[in-house]
């Protein structure tokens, strides 16, 4: 009987641990050939960045270069061959090892080098048209290789970038000068940074294998974690949302783990999570707005998501995605670049050995309206405070904006909604007895045309005419609309399609 008893209690205790989640069943889904980056030349250098920046108007992409440094900036839809002349930034000395865009500016990237120069560039309007070797600014004061540069999130003109010789420096680009100097609070190599929500803080990654919570403007470290990984392989560590902090990393016996850990109580992590026996750095992407965490190893061929709740066991698995191609590189698009009429909530572009593939991740759902609890109101282009006001002291998160105005009904609710209301929502007039009233009823307006009561009085005749006229103008008109409608559509769908 106890056997019995237990074969019937297994099904229903694994019905109990399926956990319901929207994003249960998101899913990824890599674009056709025409619509990747071909021809790319992707840097072969040996530094666990992720090579690859996007915003909602440009792909940047650390290319090989010889004789010193460079990076590629292309168009997002200027996709297929990218001729081998197309012009590149390449103002360094020495190889690119890191690029991000300022999320203040959609034309305004930062880049570290080699050669221990930070450098900020302003793209042109509509991408180069020559090679571009002129900064806005070189900021010198790294004596080592500069491995990481990363954008203030809230105030505008403030970058952060950590080199080679253990420092970190906090830059105002607007005046090209120095504004905090962190020398002394990392022993060994930096292997990332990660600022916090409202930039308050940060925290890194170090070779020590210890992870830090920095307060930069006051020059202290605010809490430590020693050997929050066993491993000697390279760890990462970022800011979520609600001031937690996730890592990956390795172990003792170099199997790749996951943990989330609390500031306040650092002595044991929250959650910790072991995934496989590979050896690729474990880059991390979070979406503050779901509390998705997308995991991407180096040399993988396969993308680990993860939803971060409040209760235990705190990191839920959702799904993987998995191609036949391993990653050289990641790139990761801003929320307010993704297409929120098909339900995008994110989109990575993975680089190949020669090539820039985007693949867009989608919660499948029925209904084509705009999904409200998908899109929270999210980060905008726009700066909560000047530079200035952040070294005064100043804190503020991030200024929201709301994604339903970038919402574009899909094509097919378009077409409905206008045949409906142009064409389908006629109706014949109600019939009179004489005869100019038959021939009124022949040429009957839709029913938005307002209704006009006619006369057949003696001495109407001129009016009626009017009339007659006027329902044939809008007759005419509203042909017209529906033929010029249909031109535009059929336009669309061979641009959708490729053909022009």
């Amino acid at each position: 009987m106890s056997t019995l008893l237990r074969r019937l209690l297994v099904p229903m205790s694994f019905r109990k641990v399926v956990r319901q989640s929207k994003f249960r069943h998101v899913f990824g889904q890599p674009v056709k050939n025409d619509q990747c980056y071909d021809d790319i030349r992707v840097s072969r250098v040996t530094w666990d960045s992720s090579f690859c920046a996007v915003n909602p108007k440009f792909v940047a992409v650390i290319v090989e270069a010889s004789g010193g440094g460079a990076f590629m900036v292309l168009p997002v839809l200027k996709t297929g061959r990218i001729d081998k002349s197309y012009p590149t930034v390449c103002g360094h000395t020495g190889p690119v090892l890191d690029i991000d865009w300022c999320p203040h500016n959609d034309h305004v990237i930062a880049s570290g080098s080699e050669d221990c120069t930070v450098m900020v560039w302003q793209i042109p309007e509509n991408g180069l048209t020559q090679p571009l070797t002129e900064p806005v600014v070189a900021l010198e004061g790294h004596s080592k290789r500069v491995g990481i540069v990363t954008w203030h999130p809230t105030a505008r003109n403030v970058l952060l970038s950590a080199g080679c010789d253990n420092m970190v420096i906090v830059w105002n680009v607007g005046t090209a000068e120095e504004l905090y100097h962190l020398d002394s609070m990392h022993p060994d190599l930096i292997y990332n940074v990660s600022w916090s929500h409202d930039g308050s803080l940060f925290c890194s990654a170090c070779k020590d294998k210890s992870v830090r919570i920095v307060d930069p403007r006051r020059g202290v470290v605010v809490a430590e974690k020693e050997r929050a990984h066993e491993g000697a392989r390279p760890m990462r560590a970022i800011f979520l949302a609600d001031g937690k902090i996730f890592t990956t990393g390795f172990s003792r016996m170099s199997e790749r783990q996951l943990a989330l850990w609390d500031p306040e109580n650092l002595e044991e992590p929250m959650a910790l999570q072991e995934l496989d026996s590979s050896n690729g750095a474990l880059l991390p992407f979070y979406d503050p707005d779901t509390n998705v965490i997308y995991v991407c190893g180096k040399g993988d061929s396969s993308i680990r998501y993860f939803e971060i709740t409040e209760e235990p066991p705190y990191i839920h698995f959702l799904n993987t995605f998995t191609s036949k191609e391993p990653q050289r590189g990641m790139g990761w698009m801003p929320k307010r670049g993704l297409d929120v009429s098909k339900c995008e909530i994110a989109r990575f572009y993975k680089l190949h050995e020669r090539k820039c593939e985007p693949i867009i991740m989608t919660v499948p759902r029925k209904s084509d309206l705009f999904q409200d609890d998908l899109y929270p109101d999210t980060a905008g282009p726009d700066a909560a405070m000047e530079a200035e006001e952040w070294v005064a002291g100043k804190t503020a998160g991030p200024v929201l904006i709301s994604l339903r105005e970038a919402y574009v009904p899909s094509k097919q609710r378009d077409l409905k909604i206008s045949k409906k209301n142009v064409l389908h929502e006629s109706h014949p007039a109600p019939a009179s007895s004489t005869g100019s009233a038959t021939r009124l009823s022949a040429t009957a307006a839709p029913a938005t045309v307002p209704s006009i009561s006619i006369s057949t009085a003696p001495g109407g005749g001129g009016r009626l005419e009017e009339v007659l006229q006027e329902l044939q103008a809008l007759r005419l008109q509203v042909k017209e609309q529906g033929e010029r409608i249909s031109r535009l559509e059929e336009q669309l769908s061979r641009i959708e399609n490729g053909d022009v």
